[in-house]
């Protein structure tokens, strides 16, 4: 399974206890969180190690086409304000890590796993990032579509995942808004500069809306994990809550979204849109989109040539435990 002790290990075919069953779908009806050494139905477990293990791959893959900036940025404000933002999503990995540690995944195995092509990440990180206007549309388009996606997770069945994702939220806000004041400043400076803010918003708006998923009618999880409340919205909700959202900033830079269809239905109280190329979403999650190759290759290298100083790491714990004399 996930790392599990044997002891912990279900067998699949067994009927999960139905008095523990029924508690836990009481609790969970009653909008009480589910902790670590609650009952939990084996199905629920697998469910969320797989949403949380996919959430927290995709913040440190979504380093990369960001991490590629910091040195070209053009300020030295500009390079600090990058770097911290990569900073925090290293840390954001770090924190859905360990909540997935506590439902008894290996966070050795799960590295495992994505390395290995087993488990995915968010299909958008691999997008190139072509110029300097790309860092204001993946924090106004990317980090607008996540927080839109994540702040429901705040009210996550499951306790250690929501409690993480209340500090992720406050960050991934900070970085949506360093990506609207970069595209604010390119959309109201030179021709060239405001030619660079619409490429980038015409490139990524489309991925952006692919963030959220398959239409529900093709989504495998999510109306399971709906009745869990390990979401709260639909795939195609929390889309058209991010449209709804996202046109009025597109007007307020001075940028035209890449959809002739995009307008505002009196009737209905929300923006439509044209329709999503599908086709392409599928393939870049089945591993064929611009980067998939390079950014997984990166990862891999990257946690090859870091393997010395989590060995010294460990070394030097091992060695400060024996020198007080705690057992190993």
């Amino acid at each position: 399974m996930y790392g599990l002790p044997d002891a912990e290990q279900r067998d699949e075919d067994r009927p999960e206890p139905p008095e523990l069953l029924a508690e836990f779908d009481r609790l969970v009806a009653a909008e009480t969180r589910i902790e670590p050494r609650d009952y939990m139905p084996d199905a629920y477990r697998k469910a969320l190690i797989r949403q949380i293990a996919q959430h927290a791959h995709s913040e440190i893959i979504g380093m990369q086409p960001e991490g590629n900036w910091i040195t070209r940025a053009p300020s030295l404000r500009r390079k600090a304000i990058l770097m911290a933002k990569v900073q925090d999503e290293a840390g954001h990995g770090m924190y859905l890590y360990s909540a997935a540690e506590t439902l008894g995944a290996s966070r050795e195995q799960l590295l495992e796993l994505l390395h290995a092509g087993k488990q995915k990440y968010s299909s958008i990180f691999n997008y190139p990032t072509l110029s300097w206007a790309d860092m204001g549309a993946i924090g106004w388009l990317v980090d607008g579509a996540a927080i839109m996606n994540q702040i429901p997770l705040t009210r996550c069945s499951y306790g250690p995942y929501a409690r993480a994702m209340v500090r992720v939220c406050k960050e991934e806000s900070f970085h949506q808004r360093q990506g609207f004041e970069i595209l604010h400043t390119l959309s109201h400076g030179t021709p060239a500069q405001q030619a660079m803010a619409q490429d980038a918003a015409d490139r990524w708006w489309w991925p952006a809306l692919m963030m959220f998923g398959p239409p529900d009618d093709e989504s495998p999880h999510t109306e399971q994990s709906v009745t869990w409340k390990i979401k709260r919205f639909s795939n195609d909700e929390l889309r058209q809550k991010f449209v709804d959202a996202t046109v009025p900033q597109a007007d307020a830079l001075g940028l035209i979204l890449p959809d002739p269809d995009l307008r505002f239905d009196e009737t209905a109280g929300h923006y439509t849109f044209g329709a999503i190329d599908w086709t392409e979403f599928w393939e870049v999650v089945k591993g064929n989109g611009p980067c998939n190759h390079e950014r997984l290759e990166h990862r891999v290298r990257a946690h090859e040539e870091g393997r010395w100083v989590r060995d010294a790491a460990i070394a030097y714990a091992e060695k400060h435990r024996a020198g007080h004399g705690v057992p190993a």
